[in-house]
């Protein structure tokens, strides 16, 4: 968890708007999928441990729902267990640091359209329960 919010931090300084574990059409499950504010599609997957890695083979295929695709880990994993071919960010809970830049893959302009509308209803839902929760209404200011 706390690779996953110090991660979060960073792209929301980033401007990025983040949604964690979104399920996508492949039935995969992206642990953060983020967009700029130009509209670019970015994953992240979050490893905690060299086994972590090691024994998850399904990486690969989120490369077919973003147009970057990075790692995020905490300073107990060694950084060259991850391939160069994706991004990298380092994290300790309170923040994080981009290792290295992922490689751009832009996706085509259907599957775009099918992951920004995932994305945006997804958070859409997601605020509506927020509020239902919360028992308020939340305002733009609010988020």
């Amino acid at each position: 968890m706390l690779v996953r919010r110090g991660t979060q931090i960073l792209l929301h300084d980033m401007r990025h708007a983040v949604l964690p574990e979104l399920p996508l059409a492949s039935g995969r499950r992206a642990d953060l999928i983020t967009m700029s504010e130009k509209g670019e599609i970015w994953i992240i997957e979050i490893k905690t441990s060299i086994e972590d890695f090691r024994v998850d083979r399904k990486w690969p295929e989120y490369r077919l729902h973003c147009d970057r695709l990075f790692f995020a880990t905490h300073k107990d994993v060694p950084l060259d267990i991850f391939p160069e071919e994706c991004g990298l960010f380092l994290s300790d809970g309170y923040g994080a640091h981009m290792i290295r830049e992922a490689p751009e893959h832009r996706l085509a302009p259907a599957t775009r359209k099918s992951v920004t509308l995932n994305f945006s209803r997804a958070a859409a839902q997601r605020l509506m329960l927020a509020e239902w929760a919360n028992g308020k209404q939340l305002a733009a200011d609010d988020i």
